[in-house]
């Protein structure tokens, strides 16, 4: 099939397929274009309160990582610092031995 008869049979099917919709149609173009704008606005509320809910996770989550690296920082410090004076306690005993 050639390309010019390809674009004459989709063009003629993209016709046809445009007056059966038409003709089938179960209400008027105003009624459809209402339901669609009133369908849209739907689905950017809908999508404005998904978003909303979404930062509001993410900052929940936020604020608990700091949470938990706050507790991390301690509890490291404490550790570093037990193993200080574990360190100064084996080096006083060794000094005491010399």
């Amino acid at each position: 099939m050639s390309a010019k008869n390809y674009w004459l049979a989709f063009g003629i099917g993209v016709s046809a397929g445009a007056a059966i919709a038409l003709l089938y149609a179960p209400q008027t173009g105003v009624k459809t274009r209402k339901q669609i704008r009133k369908r849209a606005e739907d689905a950017g509320d809908y999508l404005e309160d998904a978003g909303n809910y979404l930062k509001a996770q993410a900052e929940r989550l936020s604020d608990e990582a700091q949470k938990a690296i706050k507790r991390t920082k301690g509890q490291v410090e404490y550790a570093v610092d037990k193993a200080g004076d574990a360190v100064n306690s084996a080096v006083k005993t060794a000094q005491s031995l010399v």
